[in-house]
C-alpha cells in the first residue's frame, strides 16, 4: 500500500491517519468538556438571575402614585405651612374629568411585550399632560398576573380626546390574556 502513496507523492502522510485520529479524538474531548463548562456556567447565572430582588418596573406589588397629597390640616394647629410652595409643586390634575373611553391590547416584541391602544377623553377645562397609566394583566381564568405602569409625556388638550396607539408598557407573562389600564395621575400643562 505504501507503494501506491510513493507514486503520488503521498509516502509521508501514510502513517498519519493514527496521528490524525487521535487528534481529532482529542479535539472532541476538549470541546466537549468546554462545551459542558459554558452550559454549567449557564445555568449557575440563570440561578443566581432567579434570585435577585425584582426592579421597581418588573415587580408584582401594587405601584404606588408619585403624586404627593398633603393630609387635612388639624383643627387645634395653627396655619399649616407647607414645605414646598404652590409655585413649586406641579398642579395635579383632576382624575374624574380624565377617562380611558376605549382601549386594546397586543403582543409585540416576539411576544414578550405588551402594546396598549386607548383613547383618553380630558373633560376638563385645561389641558393635560404628564399621564400615568397603570396596566394590571391577568390570566384567562381572571386571577392577577402583573402590573406595569408608563409615564407618557404628551399633551391632551382641554374637552378633547387622544388616542394612543400601541403605547409599549413593558414585560409580561406569557400567560397574560387580558389587561385593564387604568389612570393614576396626570399633571396641568
Amino acid at each position: 500500500m505504501n507503494a501506491r502513496f510513493d507514486r503520488i507523492g503521498l509516502a509521508r502522510f501514510a502513517g498519519s491517519s493514527e496521528r490524525l485520529a487521535r487528534i481529532v479524538t482529542i479535539a472532541s474531548v476538549a470541546f466537549g468538556r468546554s462545551l459542558l463548562w459554558l452550559m454549567a456556567a449557564i445555568i449557575v447565572g440563570c440561578g443566581i438571575w432567579m434570585l435577585l430582588p425584582p426592579s421597581k418596573g418588573n415587580s408584582a406589588e401594587p405601584v404606588k402614585s408619585d403624586v404627593a397629597t398633603e393630609p387635612p390640616p388639624s383643627r387645634d394647629a395653627g396655619p399649616s405651612v407647607s414645605p414646598v410652595t404652590q409655585a413649586q409643586a406641579p398642579a395635579a390634575a383632576e382624575l374624574d374629568r380624565l377617562r380611558i373611553s376605549s382601549q386594546t391590547w397586543r403582543r409585540g416584541g416576539l411576544g414578550s411585550k405588551a402594546l396598549v391602544t386607548f383613547t383618553l377623553r380630558n373633560d376638563n377645562d385645561y389641558a393635560v399632560k404628564d399621564l400615568e397609566i397603570v396596566c394590571a394583566f391577568t390570566r384567562r381564568d381572571g386571577s392577577h398576573l402583573t402590573d406595569r405602569s408608563r409615564v407618557l409625556a404628551d399633551t391632551v388638550t382641554m374637552k378633547s380626546r387622544k388616542t394612543f396607539a400601541r403605547i409599549p408598557v413593558g414585560v409580561v407573562n406569557v400567560n397574560a390574556d387580558q389587561a385593564k389600564c387604568s389612570l393614576v395621575a396626570a399633571r396641568r400643562a
